[in-house]
């Protein structure tokens, strides 16, 4: 199910308008960044986090307005467009480009945006009853930079990571970066526990920044489960107890098996029971 309605420029319109010219910098450079971010009763989640990383990333790409992008612009224009959808749960995606012309280099840093809303049934995150089946795709390897960590409209890492997934059938795909250690997955930060600690790939090897990252080691800290942000290497998964994914729609999508290795699911259920009590 598709939403009616899109919020481009604080305009609302059809979601079917055509809104953007060939001029437009996100598709002829990449250059924009974007959060997608969980709608649940009507309520943004984690509002305060999804604003500190955006402006964080735009402030990196040098945009202006940054300061505009608060937590009071996000939950304003989402109640609007929640209203105008007849949709209080979903997934809520809002880009922002730098609305300028030019080639390579913009004549002007100032921002446009669209805010896009996809419905969900659940008013509340689930764990996928079946686990994941993954795979290594090494293929193509995340660069390190000071964007890395940014969700830019610049993705074909991901883009190329999903059709190795859909060629070998696989549920999703674990990352590499550059020097061949584990990143994040397809679309999600990933976790592994190992001898009862749980381990994450550290933000200097590349990864997003995700929210839904930080809200889950927060929540394993909080409850004595010791965590390492770390370099890691795709070794691991073979003598690995426990491996799941996360990002802001989803939650926590627990993986039951990489090779012939399978994994089980006792930390994931453990989590997501105390991610809802948020």
């Amino acid at each position: 199910m598709k939403s009616t309605f899109i919020n481009f420029n604080d305009e609302i319109l059809p979601a079917d308008s055509l809104v953007m010219s060939t001029a437009n910098r996100a598709f002829k450079y990449g250059d924009g960044l974007f959060e997608s971010m969980r709608l649940m009763k009507g309520e943004l989640k984690f509002t305060d986090q999804h604003v500190d990383r955006l402006q964080r990333g735009m402030k990196a790409l040098k945009m202006d307005g940054y300061s505009q992008m608060d937590a009071w612009f996000l939950k304003d224009r989402t109640e609007t467009l929640s209203i105008r959808n007849k949709c209080k749960h979903g997934r809520m995606r809002l880009t922002v480009y730098r609305d300028g012309e030019g080639l390579y280099t913009p004549t002007r840093n100032k921002i446009g945006f669209c805010m896009e809303l996809q419905p969900i049934d659940e008013p509340r995150y689930f764990l996928n009853d079946k686990g994941l089946i993954m795979d290594v795709f090494t293929e193509l390897g995340k660069p390190l930079n000071y964007l890395s960590n940014i969700k830019s409209c610049n993705a074909l890492v991901y883009v190329m990571a999903g059709i190795y997934k859909n060629q070998n059938r696989l549920d999703d795909v674990f990352i590499v970066n550059q020097n061949k250690f584990l990143c994040e997955a397809g679309s999600s930060n990933v976790f592994v526990l190992y001898k009862n600690h749980l381990y994450t790939p550290a933000l200097t090897e590349g990864c997003v920044e995700g929210v839904m990252r930080q809200v889950v080691i927060n929540i394993a800290l909080q409850n004595n489960i010791p965590v390492t942000e770390a370099q890691i290497n795709p070794e691991i998964l073979y003598e690995a107890d426990e491996v799941f994914l996360t990002n802001a729609t989803r939650g926590i999508q627990w993986v039951m098996g990489y090779g012939v290795k399978r994994y089980f699911n006792r930390l994931s259920k453990f989590l997501m029971d105390e991610l809802n009590k948020l």
